[in-house]
This record gives structure tokens, C-alpha cells and sequence, in this order.
């Protein structure tokens, strides 16, 4: 029976590509990536020789149709995108539901993601988290910037290098610049950086460092205050 591989590549160290990872890939009839050269790269190291498709947000909903009749008719295709885990944040869904309405078997293999080891380094309350991926450029970001001024669990957000910035600025105006937060910088990769304090402190840091590489974000939820118990017993008594 054919199926749609879903099978996450190294965010950096490409010590962290797996044995099984290696194997589908060079067992597949196809894979799909999410620009070709930036994987071609990938595959060379490992010795994989599969032949590649270009599959990315752009054209994913032209391809899904074609893909799907591929898959019907036997083929085995695996999905990968630039870096990390596909569909987070990266194309895949699309096709994911494709393939679970048309009842295509999916698997996803277990592997690199950024946001999993920016949480657990962060230092911040990981039992509950929510992730927030991209914000809006423009239209819907102060909605959600006020819906998330309310959340109370741990937030975790990517956020472009020359976006930074004017992104700790509007989490000063939404959060307040003592909200605690952590800016992962180029995790697993040689120049990685976790730079932890309130909103001001790293902000201050990189007005003097200007940010570089791949950022993933993470900001404490809002204090939970505590109401101050009632006393059993009326004033009158």
C-alpha cells in the first residue's frame, strides 16, 4: 500500500538526520521538497539519489490533485522541507488532509523541530505552551497581539532576524517590558545563542548586537494573580 512519508531534516547539525530519515528517503519513488537546491544539498551528503519535485506554498494547491492520483496508483512520496518538521509553519497540510480525505495512509516520522528545544531551553514553565508560528504582517496582528496579551501559558513564536526588534518593541506595548522571554538564535547549529531576561533587557541587547540566523522566540504567559481568600465568617458576626 503507498503512502505519504512526512520526514523532518536537521534545523542545523546534520548530526541530527536520522538512520530511518536516510532510509525513506532513499527508499521513496519521490521526494517532495520545499526548494530543491536547499535539499539537493542535503540529499548529496547522505547519498541520497531520489529523484526530487518542487513543493512549496506556492504552487501546493496546484499539486495536490496530481500528487494524490500518484499515491492512488502506488507510489511511495516523502515530504520535506527546508529545515525542521513539515507543516510546521512550512507547507504539508494541504497535502496531509489531501491524503487523510482520500484515504491515503500518512506517517510522520519523529525529528528536528525548532521549537521544541527553544521551549525547554528557554527556562520557562514548559507544562503548557502554546505555539503561535509566524504573527501577521499587518492585517489581524493587533487581534492577535490583544488575544495573546491574555494568554497565560508559555508562548512560542518564530520571528524573521530583521523583524526582531520592532517585534520586542510591540511585545513591550502588548506584554510590558518586564515580561520574561527567551530569544533562541541558530539552535543546534555553531553560533548557537539563548539570550533569556525581560522584554527590555534583550531588547537593550540586540539594539547592541543586531540579530542574525534563524530566531525562535519564547515569552512567559501572563501572571496568574490570585484572589485573596474570603473569610468564612461575615464582617457582622
Amino acid at each position: 500500500m503507498s503512502k505519504l512519508y512526512i520526514v523532518p531534516t536537521p534545523i542545523g547539525n546534520l548530526e541530527d538526520m536520522t538512520f530511518r530519515a536516510i532510509r525513506i528517503l532513499k527508499e521513496v519513488d519521490l521526494i517532495l521538497a520545499e526548494d530543491t537546491r536547499t535539499s539537493g544539498k542535503l540529499l548529496k551528503h547522505f547519498e541520497i539519489g531520489t529523484h526530487m519535485y518542487s513543493h512549496h506554498m506556492h504552487n501546493e494547491h496546484k499539486t495536490v490533485e496530481n500528487l494524490i492520483s500518484r499515491l492512488k496508483a502506488g507510489e511511495n512520496i516523502a515530504l520535506i522541507s527546508d529545515a525542521g518538521t513539515p507543516a510546521i509553519s512550512d507547507p504539508g497540510f494541504l497535502l496531509t488532509r489531501a491524503c487523510v480525505e482520500n484515504g491515503v495512509e500518512v506517517e510522520c516520522l519523529p525529528g528536528a523541530t525548532a521549537f521544541v528545544p527553544a521551549l525547554v531551553n528557554s527556562g520557562l514553565p514548559n507544562d503548557k505552551f502554546v505555539f503561535e508560528g509566524f504573527l501577521p504582517d499587518k492585517k489581524g496582528k493587533q487581534t492577535r497581539y490583544l488575544a495573546l496579551a491574555e494568554e497565560t501559558r508559555t508562548m512560542i513564536l518564530y520571528v524573521s532576524p530583521h523583524k526582531l526588534l520592532k517585534t520586542l518593541a510591540e511585545f513591550i506595548t502588548y506584554f510590558g517590558e518586564d515580561r520574561p522571554i527567551c530569544v533562541c538564535r541558530e539552535l543546534s547549529k555553531l553560533h548557537e545563542e539563548n539570550v533569556r531576561g525581560t522584554v527590555r533587557e534583550v531588547l537593550t541587547h540586540f539594539e547592541k548586537i543586531a540579530p542574525r540566523g534563524e530566531i525562535v522566540v519564547v515569552v512567559g504567559g501572563k501572571p496568574i494573580t490570585k484572589e485573596p481568600k474570603k473569610s468564612k465568617f461575615s464582617p457582622e458576626e
